[in-house]
């Protein structure tokens, strides 16, 4: 199928599927999709030694871009067929270290929708539900 005639929400799950290759970024920050539905997607992300900052710990980019792609994607979701979308702005909130080498989820939850405007949440926590970087983005509907 053509992804122009395709939704948002059937483009995101083409992509969970493996029918479209992976962006780059999910190479550069380890990011596996594992639950994509309307409004909403979780990823399994992986901080390594990719990711340091100066001070030798995860920096807070790692957070920033996985919470911009949760969000972005959750956004993407609720888009209908030939619609694309831009981030206008991203808050991020960091409430502990992104620890290295440990799988925590990603969640990308769609907040409202109205006709110019998609807001959205994410955050980060691992297995124990403990918050990591919560995050707020506004993106702008392309038509």
């Amino acid at each position: 199928m053509n992804p122009q005639q395709m939704t948002g929400l059937q483009i995101m799950q083409a992509f969970a599927a493996g029918h479209f290759p992976k962006p780059g970024i999910a190479k550069t920050m380890p990011m596996e999709v594992e639950i994509v539905e309307a409004n909403r997607v979780v990823f399994a992300v992986t901080a390594d030694e990719r990711h340091t900052n100066p001070l030798g710990g995860v920096h807070g980019g790692f957070a920033a871009t996985v919470l911009d792609s949760v969000t972005g994607c959750a956004t993407h979701t609720a888009l209908g067929a030939g619609e694309s979308y831009g981030t206008i702005e991203l808050n991020v909130k960091m409430s502990k270290a992104i620890p290295f080498n440990r799988t925590l989820r990603a969640e990308g939850k769609v907040i409202n929708v109205s006709s110019r405007l998609v807001i959205s949440e994410g955050s980060i926590r691992d297995e124990d539900g403990t918050l990591y970087a919560y995050g707020t983005a506004t993106c702008m509907i392309l038509r």
